[in-house]
C-alpha cells in the first residue's frame, strides 16, 4: 500500500464569527492511499482549539506514509491517537478503498443493517445583527429547511435573546431552532439566556459553558432546552459525561475525534448510556463532510445534522456529491465515499 497526501488551502466565502474565534479559511490535506489499483481518499483538516496544529498534522501524515510503506498499517494507525485530524485523514483513506474494495457505501460499511436515502441536516446561522439574523433564517427556511442554528456567545445575552427572538417571529412556531456558544457564557449568563431561550422554544443549546464545567452543564440542564456538549466531550469523554449527567446529547465531530470510526462508536454508546448523538463538521472539504454524511447516515433515528456547511467555502476540492435538499443531505450510494475529481495527477 501507498499513502501520499497533499497540501490545500479553502478560503470561506465570508468570515465565520464563533465565540470559540474567527475562522476565514481551512487548510489542511488531501490524503490518498492505493494498493492493487483500489484508491481511498481522506482529509485531514486542523482546527485550532479542537485538533493538532497543521505543522503537526503534517509531521504524522509523514510518519504514518513511511510506515504504511513498509508494511505497518496498524502501526501508523495507532501511531496517530494524539493527531485527530491525522488519524481522520488516514482512517477515512483506509475505510474508503475498503468501501470501494466491498462495493457498498462508507455508511454500509460503518454499520451493515442501515439503509438510508437522506439524513436531515441544519442551516448554521453566523453571528449577526437581529434583523440579519432573522433574514437568514428566513432564507434558510425558503430553501427549505427546517432546523437552524444560531451562533451565540459573541454578544450580551441581552442581544442574543433579541436575535432568537427575531428569528422566532420570522421563521414561525413550526422550525426548530439551536443556539451554540462554542463555551462563550459564564454560569449566570448561560443560566439567564436558557430561562430565555426557553420561552422561544429553543431546542438545544450546544457547550453554553466551558469544556471543563461538567457541574455546571448538569446544573443547566431540566430547564426547557436540551444541552449538548461537543468540546466537552473532546475534553472529558462520553462516560465521564454520563456520570456527571452533564449532557442531553452529545454532538459528534468526526475531525477532532479522530475519524468516523470513532465517531460511530461513540455514537452507539451515547445510546447505550441514554445519551442523544449528532453530527456536524469542522467547516471542512468535501471530502470529510461527505464522510460526515455518511457518519450520520450510519446513526439510527439520527436527528438533524450540522452538515450543509459547503456553502460556507468560496473554493472546494472537488465536485460535491451529497444534494442538500428540503432540509436533508442526499446520501451517496456508491462504493465507498463516492467522492472524485479531487485528486488530479
Amino acid at each position: 500500500m501507498k499513502l501520499e497526501y497533499r497540501r490545500f488551502s479553502l478560503p470561506l466565502s465570508r468570515p465565520l464569527e464563533t465565540a470559540g474565534g474567527t475562522i476565514e479559511s481551512r487548510k489542511g490535506f488531501l490524503v490518498r492511499a492505493t494498493e492493487d489499483g483500489v484508491v481511498g481518499l481522506g482529509e485531514a483538516t486542523p482546527l485550532p482549539g479542537w485538533t493538532e496544529s497543521l505543522e503537526e498534522c503534517e509531521r504524522a501524515l509523514g510518519r504514518a506514509a513511511e510506515a504504511v510503506e513498509v508494511g505497518n498499517v496498524g502501526d501508523a494507525v495507532r501511531a496517530l491517537d494524539e493527531t485527530s485530524a491525522a488519524r481522520h485523514g488516514v482512517t477515512l483513506a483506509l475505510a474508503d478503498a475498503q468501501g470501494e474494495e466491498m462495493a457498498m457505501p462508507l455508511y454500509q460499511f460503518l454499520c451493515a443493517e442501515s439503509r438510508v436515502a437522506r439524513v436531515p441536516v441544519n442551516a448554521t446561522i453566523g453571528d449577526g445583527a437581529p434583523e440579519a439574523s432573522a433574514e437568514a433564517a428566513s432564507e434558510a427556511v425558503d430553501r427549505g429547511f427546517s432546523c437552524c442554528k444560531l451562533k451565540v456567545g459573541l454578544r450580551s445575552v441581552a442581544e442574543d435573546v433579541e436575535r432568537l427572538r427575531r428569528v422566532r417571529e420570522a421563521v414561525g412556531p413550526d422550525v426548530e431552532l439551536r443556539a451554540d456558544a462554542n463555551g462563550g457564557w459564564t454560569f449566570e449568563e448561560a443560566r439567564e439566556a436558557i430561562e430565555a431561550f426557553d420561552d422561544l422554544d429553543v431546542s438545544i443549546v450546544e457547550q453554553p459553558l466551558p469544556a471543563g464545567a461538567l457541574e455546571g452543564h448538569a446544573e443547566l440542564r431540566g430547564r426547557g432546552v436540551a444541552i449538548a456538549l461537543d468540546e466537552g466531550v473532546l475534553e472529558h469523554g462520553i462516560d465521564a459525561v454520563s456520570e456527571a449527567k452533564a449532557a442531553d446529547a452529545i454532538v459528534l465531530k468526526p475531525m477532532a475525534l479522530g475519524g468516523v470510526g470513532v465517531a460511530r462508536e461513540l455514537a452507539a454508546w451515547a445510546s447505550e448510556l441514554g445519551i442523544g448523538a449528532y453530527v456536524t463538521t469542522t467547516v471542512d472539504g468535501v471530502v470529510a463532510r461527505t464522510a460526515a454524511v455518511h457518519l450520520a447516515a450510519s446513526i439510527p433515528d439520527v436527528p438533524a445534522c450540522g452538515l450543509a456547511t459547503g456553502e460556507l467555502l468560496a473554493e472546494d476540492l472537488g465536485p460535491d456529491p451529497v444534494l442538500i435538499a428540503d432540509g436533508a443531505a442526499v446520501v451517496p450510494q456508491a462504493k465507498g465515499l463516492g467522492v472524485s475529481g479531487v485528486w488530479d495527477e
